[in-house]
């Protein structure tokens, strides 16, 4: 969570268009997209492993603060 906060403040996180977004990690610029159903899913190796990474939890935090503004 730490890191994902981070990635948001550092402004990491840039949206490319509806539901698709570069997260400029510590490794590499990763693409994460979120589809129509709301799934969420990132191109980095920690994601593919997982199932979840900070760069799919920064883009959630990303877009919840973009729909409040």
């Amino acid at each position: 969570m730490d890191k994902a906060k981070r990635l948001v403040r550092d402004g990491r996180v840039e949206l490319l268009d509806s539901g698709n977004y570069n997260v400029i990690g510590d490794h590499g610029t990763y693409n994460v997209v979120i589809n129509q159903k709301g799934n969420i899913a990132c191109t980095c190796p920690g994601y593919g492993a997982k199932g979840n990474c900070s760069h799919t939890t920064a883009v959630a935090m990303f877009s919840r603060r973009k729909r409040r503004r």
